[in-house]
């Protein structure tokens, strides 16, 4: 029979750890709140930030014939490609992280003796702990980005994973986070970032060349709207992945609870049975000496 002591002190370990996940449950909701607000606020903006850099692309040569009107509109053949890929730097979380780790895993397994090589620019640590035990093959890591989360942090990443893009070393350039559904829901995004090749093909297939007539002059609009259309990419993955760990944690702290008062409730059972059963064998020892001293 287990000891009683030891079964209330589980019990209190229980409803201490219960607070813990209790608390850490509803700060994920609120901070959660804000995040969802601020993806609200980001979506628009990033959609219509494409939707013009596409006209200004689409009105210019491309890849089928021409020079590119910026670098970082060159279209090259795949050979190296470059996957940022954002985690968080805390756990209890759920899946969140493991989810990213395998799925961009998986991708660097297929590229070995395929031809086409990959490199990794990682974001979180957790996303570093995990390729860094694994020998990945590693270009950046980003640390302490979490902490002051905003355009600054996102242009110091756009630029960082630009610069080997503009210099030809590597030619493409994947987004990988998890976007944001609900609460308890979030999908593992894999978002080509350059070349604009997709645009380039839409194009071909249908024909389509706008006609717009630009000021200032289309070139200098590139400068601009090509590293904006990345800054404004890594912003909103980043955006979208704080929510989605806001929302993993807050699921999982809950479930965390839920486990916590049925453990609760289990030792409660074990220790009233025990307790009874202790009560129980009291009395029998008192009636047997009872019956002894009137034996003798």
């Amino acid at each position: 029979m287990p000891n009683l002591k030891s079964i209330r002190k589980r019990i209190s370990t229980v409803k201490s750890t219960q607070k813990i996940t209790r608390a850490m449950k509803m700060v994920a909701g609120a901070r959660l709140n804000r995040a969802q607000q601020r993806i609200t606020a980001m979506r628009p903006y990033a959609v219509t930030t494409g939707k013009v850099l596409r006209e200004v692309v689409l009105a210019g040569p491309h890849a089928g014939g021409g020079e590119p009107s910026h670098p970082l509109l060159a279209v090259r053949e795949e050979k190296k490609a470059l996957y940022v890929v954002v985690t968080s730097d805390r756990g209890l979380c759920g899946s969140f992280n493991s989810s990213i780790n395998k799925r961009t895993e998986a991708i660097w397994k297929e590229s070995e003796g395929s031809g086409r090589s990959i490199e990794l620019a990682l974001i979180g640590r957790k996303g570093r702990d995990y390729f860094r035990r694994r020998g990945a093959p590693i270009r950046e890591v980003f640390d302490g980005l979490w902490d002051n989360l905003g355009i600054e942090s996102a242009r110091r990443v756009a630029r960082r994973v630009l610069t080997p893009f503009v210099r030809g070393e590597i030619d493409a350039i994947y987004l990988v986070y998890n976007q944001f559904k609900s609460a308890i829901s979030q999908e593992v995004i894999v978002q080509p970032l350059l070349p604009l090749q997709n645009w380039v093909r839409e194009e071909e297939e249908t024909g389509i060349n706008s006609q717009f007539i630009f000021e200032p002059d289309r070139g200098t609009l590139l400068e601009r709207l090509v590293p904006m259309y990345v800054e404004i990419s890594v912003l909103r993955a980043l955006y979208e992945s704080m929510a989605s760990e806001l929302g993993a944690r807050m699921t999982a702290m809950d479930a965390a609870t839920k486990n916590a008062s049925e453990v609760i409730d289990s030792l409660t059972l074990q220790y009233n049975r025990a307790r009874q059963a202790a009560i129980t064998t009291e009395i029998l020892e008192i009636i047997g000496g009872a019956e002894a001293l009137e034996q003798g």
